[in-house]
């Protein structure tokens, strides 16, 4: 586990790359360890900046459960947890397009998401593609 880091740099072709992973998101079912909403935002972030932050975890675990247990073996509370500890965060005001968000779903469960503007793109498990949401409907904003 990293510390907080600086804010990573993107790269100088990162909007392009950003379009192209969410379009090769759509049509694609969530899958815990392999794509869900932690796995979305870190690959996000690996198209913005080259980094993958997640590159770990992946495989690690098959149920939502297991990656808890995974992500409380290493002190973090869960996969929100592990993004407050490695990126900096800001409020959802500051955040721009390619920065992460959290969203608290309906269910009580907290969503990552990708900043687009005005909205925050989330995974949609019913659908298999993004949603969007009004970015002021996250709960935090992190600076990638």
């Amino acid at each position: 586990m990293s510390p907080k880091a600086v804010r990573p740099n993107r790269l100088p072709d990162w909007q392009h790359r950003l379009v192209q992973y969410l379009q090769s998101v759509q049509g694609k079912p969530i899958e815990p360890g392999q794509h869900d909403c932690a796995l979305f935002l870190a690959d996000g972030i690996e198209a913005v900046t080259g980094q993958d932050l997640a590159g770990s975890y992946r495989g690690k675990y098959d149920t939502f459960s297991k990656g808890v247990r995974l992500m409380r073996k290493e002190g973090l509370e869960d996969h929100v947890g592990f993004f407050r500890n490695t990126l900096k965060e800001i409020p959802l005001a500051f955040a721009l397009p390619g920065d992460g968000a959290v969203v608290e779903m309906a269910d009580g469960l907290d969503a990552l998401g990708i900043v687009q503007g005005e909205y925050i793109l989330l995974l949609d498990e019913q659908k298999a593609r993004t949603v969007h949401v009004p970015l002021l409907s996250g709960s935090a904003a992190f600076e990638v």
